[in-house]
């Protein structure tokens, strides 16, 4: 992880004008917390045990930190620091288990991180571990949990796809690497789930463009794989494009599995409502994504949001099997979640279904995604701070 990430992380939080916040630990690396507990006149070992409280043990507090002197604890209160965890300020319960938190971050803004037991669906006939688990038969209740976690990567988002209720808060800033896995901590805390045992994916979904915010993005999937524990197979990006960002993902030689938000089956369609189209049509964008390095029996996904009279015809489903001949690919449907003021229908089930069967009998793999805390806002595309109705808990 950059050096430079906490820096900018710390920075932000003591800027001229505001009250000097306390610096966050939580995303800092081995190498920044050793130089740390140096300046600190302590053995390097403490480094490591700092190292594995944050993100082996997932503590709250440096009081929880017991592996260290309550000298040095206290030596670090006084200097400023804490754990720096995102906080989790209200949380809305839907109907079908799903929690989606509006999380409280270092500097007052906020951003809404989504927990699904039990997953979406999503992973299916992607060709990892995942999508193995989705179509096996359930384990046993004491064998171990499953979740999903649509983690945020920026306050906001700057893509303005029309569809989508974040787009419409426009971007406000990107997120540190800190604070990006620390909603995965978070909620892995919340949830009591154990990394090692518990079947965790992670899906950067939430609100932001990840490859608009490229390094903090990849700096948080190093944290999470690295002292986090948590493997790459089980992580999905999803972008709407960015072809610098899918350039330099490519050279990663860790990362998650990609997801490309298609959502137009020609490019009149898909500028209609992703405007981000006009900088990356199309057909570009698959020239790019047909380069991409797979792994054995990985499927690249593409996700196509359905809006009903809009994208959702046999023609277009027809379309689409045309543009992605030849890709080692599967296709995730969304039926549309409606959102206030949006001007975009659900599209109805045979229209779905029809969809659908045109895609597979063209040597497409489609599923369904099935919806997630549609209720509580908590969908594709719903999320823009709306916890403002009676299913919230104030903690």
């Amino acid at each position: 992880m950059a050096g430079s990430t906490q820096t900018t992380q710390n920075e932000q939080l003591t800027a001229p004008g505001k009250a000097p916040l306390q610096r966050a630990l939580f995303g800092m690396t081995l190498k920044q917390l050793t130089a740390l507990v140096d300046g600190l006149r302590q053995p390097l070992f403490r480094a490591k045990q700092l190292h594995d409280a944050l993100y082996r043990q997932r503590v709250e507090s440096i009081d929880d930190i017991s592996t260290l002197p309550v000298a040095v604890r206290e030596k670090l209160k006084a200097d400023g620091w804490s754990v720096g965890l995102p906080q989790v300020a209200l949380v809305a319960k839907s109907v079908d288990g799903t929690e989606r938190y509006l999380v409280k971050l270092g500097d007052g803004e906020t951003v809404e991180t989504v927990w699904m037991p039990g997953g979406d669906g999503g992973e299916q006939g992607d060709g990892t571990p995942a999508a193995d688990e989705e179509e096996a038969t359930a384990p046993p209740v004491d064998e171990y949990k499953r979740g999903t976690i649509c983690i945020s990567s920026q306050v906001g988002c700057a893509v303005n796809c029309q569809f989508c209720l974040t787009g419409k808060l426009g971007l406000r800033r990107n997120l540190t690497a800190g604070e990006i896995a620390g909603q995965v901590a978070v909620v892995l805390n919340r949830q009591g789930m154990q990394v090692g045992k518990d079947r965790i994916n992670l899906v950067f979904m939430g609100q932001g463009e990840p490859f608009h915010n490229f390094d903090n993005f990849m700096d948080s999937v190093r944290l999470m794989v690295g002292p986090m524990g948590i493997p790459e197979s089980r992580m999905t990006v999803s972008t709407s494009g960015i072809l610098h960002g899918i350039d330099r993902y490519m050279q990663e030689p860790v990362r998650p599995k990609l997801a490309i938000s298609l959502n137009g089956s020609n490019d009149k369609v898909r500028t209609a409502v992703m405007p981000i189209n006009k900088k990356w049509p199309i057909g570009v964008l698959l020239n790019v994504i047909r380069q991409i390095p797979l792994r054995p029996r990985e499927r690249l996904t593409f996700e196509y949001v359905l809006l009903g009279g809009v994208n959702d015809s046999v023609e277009n489903a027809r379309e689409v099997v045309q543009l992605l001949r030849g890709l080692r690919a599967k296709v995730n449907l969304i039926v549309w979640n409606p959102g206030p003021y949006m001007p975009f229908e659900q599209p109805d089930d045979e229209r779905v279904a029809a969809f659908q069967e045109t895609l597979r009998d063209g040597g497409l793999p489609a599923y369904i995604r099935r919806p997630r805390g549609r209720d509580i806002y908590a969908a594709c595309g719903q999320l823009k701070r709306t916890m403002d109705d009676e299913r919230l808990v104030t903690l």
